[in-house]
């Protein structure tokens, strides 16, 4: 039977080759990519000015052929990779053909002053000459800067190229093939030497293709790697806040049983209207179960029955009032976010006062941003240095809760007045449900 990890291996193996589909890794491989193809625009244009000097210095002690093979070859691929930086630079993104374009231009420089030589001097000494292994610093370049079609389109263009570059030379009669021996040491060029530098042109355009095929599947790798890196931080966090939802259940739950007890005595109507209303509040706990936000409209809905429940029990003692802006009602938050602050209000403010108070829930927008405040007019708590002694369940888990949710994007704040009140303050992004949120 297969175990998980044998599906994910399984998964890995076929998605790999199709990392093109993806559009997340090939947005970042086409950003990596622009990169490094002005990059190596970059580098072009520093060694063709060192080229360019070059052929300066030894103008004068090379023939007017050859000054002109150089210029005919520097000067217009110079002008290229310039008016690329100036005309291309500018813009955010290279336009595709850009990385095919540039390794023909350099692969068709290399080729046109191998030929240029050979038609200025001699056909034996520019096959011969070390200008051929540019062709293997072109190559050199294209697996971080080209897909693996190019740098394939890249590296035939180098075989046939040069193997036409040969075959333009032995056809024209300014080339004469020779044993390998006799090319070595005088005139004339090798079929096996020149057989060999092609096979090696195709071996270094090999490595060129497998490297850019290695650098798509490294990038792919990572992206898996990093997904399954989130989805586990996202499952660690769920269960974390799920943890701290389920410590608030309970704690109103016993609170509310606690004061049925009390009431079965000496209020049994009282009682049984309590324990009809806790079966609804159960019933909406329920429904919320599976949700970790939900808009405000139905975390008002569930608010409205626990404070019917704490109404029933305090009666005109309690006073709850409700201002919420119409336009924040489908706004996303918290579920079971607004009840333990009131009920924190109720049990720490308003309890302890014979004469009960009055509670206000407001609600509005403030551009990008929910804003919510549960504040009642009872005995407020006393505070050591600016800080609660002890911070309860209500008010500890709500602020953890909008942490994890929210994380910098959120503000959880309080203020006590002794003998006047609490308020409990909180900003949120603003979302709702849908497309767009």
């Amino acid at each position: 039977m297969a175990t998980r990890d044998d599906s994910d291996m399984v998964v890995s193996r076929t998605t790999t080759p199709a990392i093109f589909a993806d559009p997340v890794a090939r947005e970042l491989l086409e950003e990596r990519r622009d990169q490094a193809e002005r990059l190596l625009n970059r580098v072009r244009i520093v060694v063709l000015l060192l080229l360019g000097a070059a052929a300066l210095v030894y103008a004068p002690t090379l023939s007017p052929a050859l000054d002109r093979a150089n210029a005919s070859v520097l000067l217009p691929t110079l002008a290229w990779a310039l008016a690329q930086e100036l005309w291309l630079g500018r813009r955010d993104r290279l336009p595709g053909w850009i990385t095919i374009v540039n390794p023909i231009v350099d692969i068709t420089a290399v080729s046109a002053i191998i030929v240029g030589y050979g038609l200025a001097s001699s056909a034996d000494l520019a096959l011969k000459s070390p200008v051929a292994l540019t062709y293997f610093l072109v190559l050199a370049g294209r697996p971080i800067a080209s897909s693996v079609r190019k740098t394939i389109a890249a590296a035939t263009a180098v075989v046939v190229q040069y193997a036409a570059v040969v075959l333009f030379f032995v056809v024209s009669g300014r080339a004469t093939l020779a044993t390998p021996l006799t090319a070595s040491v005088a005139s004339g060029i090798s079929a096996l030497d020149e057989g060999a530098k092609m096979l090696f042109l195709a071996l270094g355009g090999a490595l060129a293709v497998y490297a850019t095929l290695w650098h798509e599947r490294v990038v792919h790798g990572y992206l898996l790697e990093t997904r399954e890196r989130v989805r586990t931080q996202d499952r660690l966090a769920e269960a974390q806040l799920q943890s701290l939802r389920l410590q608030l259940q309970p704690h109103f739950l016993f609170n509310t049983l606690n004061t049925i007890i009390a009431l079965i005595g000496p209020e049994p109507r009282a009682a049984e209207r309590m324990v009809a209303g806790l079966s609804e509040l159960l019933r909406a706990s329920l429904r919320l179960a599976d949700e970790q936000e939900v808009p405000l409209a139905r975390e008002l809905d569930h608010l409205q029955l626990y404070v019917e429940i704490q109404q029933t029990r305090f009666g005109e003692r309690l006073g709850v009032d409700v201002d919420v802006d119409p336009a924040v009602r489908n706004a996303l938050v918290p579920s079971l976010l607004l009840q333990p602050l009131v009920e924190n209000a109720i049990r720490h403010g308003i309890a302890p006062r014979a004469a009960g108070g009055h509670i206000s829930v407001r609600a509005s927008r403030d551009a990008d941003e929910l804003r919510l405040e549960v504040q009642d007019d009872g005995v407020g708590a006393t505070t050591r240095d600016g800080a609660l002694p002890r911070e309860g369940v209500g008010l500890g888990n709500t602020r953890e809760r909008l942490r994890r949710l929210h994380g910098r994007r959120q503000r959880f704040a309080w203020e006590s007045r002794p003998g006047a009140g609490f308020a409990v303050r909180i900003a949120l992004p603003f979302r709702t449900e849908g497309p767009g949120a």
